[in-house]
């Protein structure tokens, strides 16, 4: 990998601590690809061989099953997947296509395990960045199982919102059929759901949201950061 890609990936958080000699050595092993849109770089069942370093561009994580798929996230840079099954040399339980031209890194799965065994900061990292990820994962669920679907969709939008800087008007960061599998629901329930939340407030047009009444949605929502907040 060009020497020239390596402070992007030394600034994430996993690699920030670890022994200058070792992440040298994770580098070494290390390529950069230019990936066009919708190309799928993994799919799920196959080995972990390596692990993905997203350094421009976007990638959908999502998951088949009898015909079926869902969303399950968007990875943006600059951030790695699927961490857990490289560390547990496992097959991946997500397959990943690019949504844009993406540029990522692989870093050889065996080569990250050899440095886990034998940097402890690098390790610590990985734990930090795993416990992190399965909160995140304990989140979504609580999403899905605790609320109804028009209430998913109004703290969705309302963690859009504060992305946007508290924006009354921002534009989805996905399209409408993604969104819709991300939140457990077929397109045609999205587009009632959107419709419902026009009493509170919301209207969209588009990619674009305006929220007319904040203090309505929210107290419709009932947003709570043991659930919205993915950053604890």
């Amino acid at each position: 990998m060009p020497r020239s890609h390596f402070p992007e990936v030394r600034q994430l958080d996993l690699f920030q601590g670890m022994q200058e000699d070792h992440f040298l050595t994770l580098m070494r092993g290390s390529y950069v690809q230019n990936f066009p849109p919708q190309i799928e770089l993994i799919n799920e069942g196959d080995p972990s061989d390596f692990l993905h370093i997203v350094l421009s561009g976007s990638v959908d994580l999502f998951s088949t099953w009898n015909r079926r798929e869902t969303s399950m996230a968007t990875v943006r840079p600059i951030s790695t997947f699927i961490l857990a099954a490289t560390i547990k040399d496992a097959p991946y339980l997500m397959s990943a296509r690019t949504l844009e031209k993406s540029r990522i890194v692989l870093v050889p799965s065996e080569d990250v395990r050899a440095i886990f065994d034998i940097d402890p900061v690098f390790a610590q990292a990985i734990v930090t960045e795993l416990a992190q990820c399965y909160r995140s994962v304990i989140k979504s669920t609580k999403d899905l199982k605790l609320r109804t679907s028009l209430e998913r969709l109004a703290n969705y939008l309302l963690r859009q919102q504060m992305r946007a800087d508290g924006a009354a008007e921002f534009d989805l960061a996905i399209e409408k059929r993604r969104l819709a599998s991300f939140l457990g629901m077929t397109p045609e329930n999205l587009s009632r759901a959107f419709k419902g939340l026009q009493a509170y407030g919301v209207v969209v047009e588009g990619v674009k949201v305006r929220i007319s009444d904040q203090q309505d949605l929210e107290r419709f929502a009932k947003p709570s950061p043991l659930i919205d907040d993915y950053s604890t």
